[in-house]
């Protein structure tokens, strides 16, 4: 991590030498370094931090309460869902303040989840949960879509870069916009985890332990969306943190329940937007790629690695449990 921010705060144009470091940070240089590292590189390595963190912490909840690795927000209708909430208004020539827009995503958002969860039967079968999922995700991008047909060139450019999530030209402004939302999540985490452990016995046995499943699964579903949706209102979709992150805490602490798990999640949720936006900013210099390209470049093929390895290892997990569409062998007489 330390190695990361160091890059992230020295190397570009112009490149800043570590000597120089701590002055430009503290203010005692004023020169072009000094601007350079306080309003342009720091805002915007503290937001890929925050949107990683948030982003990783958010797929371990959706995994955990619907008993799927593969339980992540692009894949359940929600990253859709909030990026459609943002991008309709600037289509349609809707004036909307910057305040406002975590708003239409988390409006946006709660649509796709709520869909997948109610379609799905309240995630009773994983496998279900992702087929409904997939086809929610895909009626919302459809829209997304005719919104791109209905767009002139100018907004056209700007949505098709907002959809590939981006963090250039961000600044202390988006980073503003988006802790107090984090803020407002975190005692919802903290509620929340103990009874993802238990969500993870399966709908039987969580039921016989006190748990009202559906309730559980529905606010697990609010708080993942609290933590993604104003991440893409302000960074736009990073796509597959949320499946990346949680492969790589489970690989680190394979037999820990979701309440150890969740904190390595928020922190290689973090590590993986910051790696993933040096090359989206140096790769191509001058020219700036989206960050969301990369870490679904480099997050697919680690993550997918990651799931096979710890299928390997342990190959009831992520399978079907009690209370799924396993199916039932029948002993003959």
């Amino acid at each position: 991590m330390t190695a990361t921010a160091l890059c992230a705060l020295t190397l570009g144009t112009p490149v800043v030498p570590l000597s120089e470091l701590p002055a430009a940070l503290t203010g005692g240089d004023e020169g072009l370094a000094g601007v350079v590292v306080t309003e342009l590189r720091l805002p915007r390595l503290t937001l890929a931090l925050l949107a990683g963190a948030s982003l990783g912490a958010a797929g371990l909840v959706l995994q955990e309460a619907l008993r799927n690795p593969l339980a992540v927000p692009e894949m359940l209708g929600v990253s859709s869902g909030a990026a459609l909430g943002v991008a309709a208004p600037l289509v349609l020539a809707v004036s909307v303040p910057a305040a406002v827009e975590p708003l239409l995503a988390l409006g946006g958002a709660a649509l796709g989840g709520v869909l997948t969860l109610l379609a799905a039967g309240f995630g009773r079968s994983p496998s279900a949960v992702l087929l409904t999922g997939a086809a929610v995700a895909a009626a919302l991008q459809a829209a997304l879509l005719v919104l791109m047909v209905m767009a002139d060139q100018l907004d056209l450019q700007i949505i098709y870069r907002y959809l590939l999530g981006s963090l250039s030209a961000r600044t202390w402004d988006e980073v503003t916009r988006l802790w107090p939302w984090l803020l407002i999540s975190l005692p919802a985490l903290v509620l929340c985890a103990p009874v993802l452990a238990v969500l993870r016995l399966g709908d039987d046995d969580a039921q016989a332990l006190g748990v009202r499943v559906h309730h559980a699964r529905f606010a697990a579903l609010a708080v993942a969306i609290v933590l993604i949706a104003p991440v893409i209102a302000v960074c736009g979709p990073v796509a597959w943190v949320g499946f990346l992150a949680p492969q790589l805490a489970h690989r680190l602490l394979p037999y820990a329940d979701a309440v150890r798990r969740l904190p390595w999640a928020a922190a290689w949720g973090a590590l993986t937007v910051a790696v993933a936006d040096l090359p989206a900013r140096l790769a191509l210099a001058p020219t700036e790629t989206p960050v969301g390209a990369w870490t679904a470049l480099l997050g697919v093929p680690a993550g997918v690695v990651l799931l096979r390895a710890r299928r390997r290892h342990d190959p009831s997990d992520g399978g079907p449990t009690k209370g799924t569409d396993a199916p039932v062998r029948t002993v003959k007489p």
